[in-house]
């Protein structure tokens, strides 16, 4: 069977191929795609559907006369788009480096008879960080006249220096206006792209290590939260906690307060919630075949469940912001007047349209009707006969008082239409929270304010400290009177846990609370601060007394302990007062690491890349400066000898002791010529010789700043370890090439 349908696949290429005029059949029917197809002889996708449309020029969501450029855009190729890491002190560098090398070599290029454009700064966004071109993914993919440039793009993400996102996807954080000293929850954050915006904002100045907001990202999906770990992990962020949950039941957490537990409530909320998608179609062409109202009205009630769990959590003067990629108003416009309708005036609409100049954007709908899948419409809730009222329901509809719906102010909404700045559609809503929520029976207390118990609570059984085990209640869509049996139960169990749990130790929720799903994560045990493991890092590394030994953790209870992990002092607070309520996958960023043969030395634990930038502004001693062509050297040879570097560097190490270094470049500003960015790389000091342990894209990209291009072949040279490796002893290779492999 499988050898007859190989058979009758290559007749259809082949006729296909011999068919005059295929390929341009294919473009007419909106794919820009060789004749051949897709490759495999897959049939192409049309892109037409004509209940999508009859569907949105009903709702009238385009202005009048701009229906088919509208058409015509969605069925265009989304154009490649690429953001700078905001944050890092090298983004003048990589900017300087892409306008002046990598776009210059796009000039007067074509790719498949089409004329490459020289990418373009997004208008809206800040400080030239965004940029786009015309050129889609698949053709960066494939050509080989711009296979340096996807390398290059390829290897600056991994390394985090840039993140390949859609423009439109940009817009959500930007209008969160998060800083430096802002909570921030995150509820639907797979893949991760708006997280990886958030940290940046939460390190706007990098001088401070460690800023006093964090973010929670968050996602019910096990598998996609790892891949959430992997791009926040680019960053370094120790101010990153990465949890898994349903957002729209997703657990009120508590921190300490002046010995006082108290209910965290979130300064900044993105609120990105699942979505039919149906902006995404210049991407996701499955969309074309598959799109129906029914996946909007069976996402509506979801979403407005995760908007009113996400208001809930929100502080007084917070801003949460609600996207999704839909165009559709049962996912926009109904699920935000359907959210301020049931806050009774807590939440109101914020006016945003001076905040992103250069973004084009439609007001919301303030009127629109609810479809089925078959092409039926109700105007009024009161028009849906009572067998459809399970799959549509009275919030799908615009409020009925028009004083009401005016107050509401939905015009404050942003619908992102993708032919008037050549992106994806889109929808943004901006709330702000003047009050609690009406079923709330205790209004969220400000930082530094006390918070008085909610209601009539119950005194609670003492635990064996002496002090009372209180509990927050959880926040529910409905007024509750009390305590129910359940929070009652949820405080024996505390006071049982507790009674038993070790000092530090954040291991996972027990399985009688909470189904586990996906991999059992190791617990996080914070170093004890008279642990005898602390002392010889401290002196070895002469760290300062500002360093704060209290937030270094590990993921072992017992044995020996191999990699030392670093969070804020704000997410060890989340941390060690939530093990047993929620599911976290992953934070800290990691500092030091164990070497094999660590005993020999006066310390057991080399310096880790990851984390050095977080670390560095405590250590002081163990640092060498380099200039740039030392830190060429280092990074092009496996292990040169000290005699290779520059005078200055050979003085300062030839009489240190071997192990872990720092090696620092600082930027000359009387060179503007040279790297106007500092560098801080980890070394090994050996017996004779010199090493750096820098993953393998992080090192390209330090080269490309100082303007040199290693090829394919030279990365294969260096993967192979010269007989100077020799001259090392001690050196932990192994671990080498497993964190190049690894990171």
């Amino acid at each position: 069977m499988g050898r007859r349908s190989r058979v009758r696949r290559l007749q259809q290429q082949q006729q296909q191929q011999q068919r005059p005029g295929s390929a341009e059949d294919g473009a007419e029917d909106g794919g820009k795609r060789s004749g051949a197809g897709w490759e495999g002889g897959y049939p192409e996708i049309v892109k037409e559907n004509k209940l999508f449309e009859h569907y949105y020029q009903e709702l009238k969501i385009v202005p009048e006369g701009e229906w088919d450029q509208f058409m015509d855009a969605l069925r265009e190729p989304l154009p490649a788009t690429l953001r700078i890491t905001g944050y890092k002190s090298h983004a003048k560098e990589i900017l300087h480096c892409l306008k002046n090398k990598y776009f210059k070599e796009l000039e007067d290029l074509e790719v498949d008879g089409q004329k490459v454009e020289v990418p373009q700064p997004l208008s809206w966004y800040p400080e030239e960080l965004a940029w786009h071109t015309n050129l889609s993914r698949k053709i960066l993919r494939k050509s080989p006249q711009l296979e340096k440039f996807h390398q290059f793009l390829v290897s600056e993400t991994e390394s985090g220096n840039i993140s390949r996102q859609e423009a439109v996807s940009m817009i959500p954080p930007l209008l969160l206006n998060a800083h430096p000293h802002h909570k921030i929850l995150d509820m639907c954050a797979a893949p991760g792209s708006k997280t990886t915006q958030l940290i940046e904002m939460l390190h706007a100045d990098m001088s401070v290590p460690f800023p006093e907001g964090f973010v929670i990202a968050n996602d019910v999906d096990n598998k996609r939260c790892y891949l959430l770990v992997h791009q926040a992990k680019r960053l370094g962020s120790p101010c990153i906690m990465v949890v898994n949950h349903d957002a729209s039941c997703i657990p009120r957490l508590q921190v300490d307060v002046n010995g006082k537990k108290e209910a965290l409530f979130y300064d900044r909320i993105l609120c990105d919630v699942p979505c039919s998608g149906d902006g995404t179609m210049r991407k996701n062409i499955d969309v074309w075949k598959k799109w129906s109202t029914l996946n909007s009205l069976q996402l509506h009630g979801l979403q407005l469940r995760i908007a009113t769990r996400g208001a809930e959590q929100l502080v007084e003067g917070g801003r949460m912001v609600y996207s999704t990629c839909s165009l559709n108003p049962i996912e926009d416009e109904a699920v935000i007047a359907s959210l301020l309708e049931k806050s009774e005036g807590a939440l109101e609409l914020a006016d945003v349209s001076s905040e992103l100049p250069g973004l084009k954007w439609m007001p919301g709908l303030t009127q629109w009707k609810v479809m089925t899948k078959d092409g039926q419409w109700f105007a009024t809730w009161d028009d849906v006969p009572h067998s459809r009222h399970t799959q549509i329901r009275p919030t799908m509809f615009p409020p009925k008082d028009p004083e009401k719906s005016q107050a509401m102010h939905l015009e404050r909404c942003l619908r992102i239409l993708p032919h008037h700045q050549n992106t994806g559609g889109f929808f943004v809503a901006v709330l702000v929270k003047k009050s609690s929520m009406p079923w709330n029976k205790r209004p969220p207390k400000l930082q530094g304010e006390s918070a008085e118990p909610r209601g009539p609570v119950q005194p609670g059984p003492a635990d064996p400290m002496g002090k009372s085990v209180s509990h927050p209640l959880e926040l529910e869509s409905k007024p509750a009177a009390g305590i129910s049996d359940t929070e009652a139960t949820e405080r024996a169990e505390n006071l049982e846990n507790n009674g038993n749990k070790k000092d530090g130790v954040c291991g996972p929720p027990p399985s009688k609370k909470m189904k586990l799903f996906g991999f059992k994560e190791d617990p996080f045990v914070f170093i004890p601060e008279d642990d005898p493991l602390f002392p010889p890092i401290q002196k070895f590394y002469a760290l300062g007394p500002s360093f704060p030994k209290m937030n270094l953790l590990t993921r072992t209870v017992e044995g020996k302990r191999r990699q030392l992990y670093m969070v804020s002092k704000e997410l060890r607070n989340v941390l060690l007062n939530n093990s047993e309520r929620v599911k976290v996958i992953n934070t800290g960023v990691k500092v030091w690491c164990r070497n094999n043969s660590g005993e020999e030395f006066d310390c057991a634990f080399r310096l880790a890349q990851e984390g050095i930038y977080t670390l560095y502004p405590f250590i002081n001693s163990r640092i060498i400066i380099v200039s740039m062509e030392d830190v060429k050297i280092l990074l092009t040879q496996e292990n040169p000898f000290f005699r290779k570097l520059s005078s200055e560097a050979y003085s300062q190490v030839k009489d240190m002791a071997k192990g872990s270094v720092v090696l620092k470049y600082e930027p000359d500003p009387a060179k503007p010529d040279t790297l106007q960015c500092p560098i801080v790389l980890c070394g090994w000091r050996g017996k004779a010789s010199i090493r750096t342990f820098v993953p393998k894209n992080e090192r390209l990209h330090y080269l490309r700043m100082m303007g040199l291009e290693v090829s394919a072949e030279k990365k294969k040279e260096r993967a192979v370890p010269t007989s100077e490796s020799a001259a090392s002893p001690g050196a932990p290779e192994d671990q080498l090439s497993a964190e190049q492999g690894a990171e």
